[in-house]
């Protein structure tokens, strides 16, 4: 069974949650504009990946590398791929 200081701290804990879930805003409280910038701004990186010849994802330049044969391709991140095949 709790006892009185605990279950004041729950009680504290509990408003103090309620308070921080008020205070953080959500997307419907944002103007419009705003609410779509995310789906604008994916929508071009998708654009700007399949737009050109040159491979954009990690994924993308693992293929290439891993049909190079580059060693430690595995372990290296996108830019270090890029820069290891010659890929902007």
């Amino acid at each position: 069974m709790a006892s009185a200081k605990q279950k004041k701290a729950a009680r504290a804990s509990g408003k103090k949650t309620q308070q921080a879930a008020a205070d953080q805003t959500i997307m419907t409280n944002l103007p419009r504009e705003t609410r779509s910038a995310p789906g604008k701004q994916g929508a071009a990186a998708g654009r700007e990946c399949t737009s050109g010849t040159k491979p954009r994802t990690r994924a993308e330049l693992y293929a290439i590398a891993r049909h190079r044969d580059l060693p430690g391709r595995s372990a290296m991140g996108r830019d270090e791929l890029a820069r290891r095949l010659g890929v902007s």
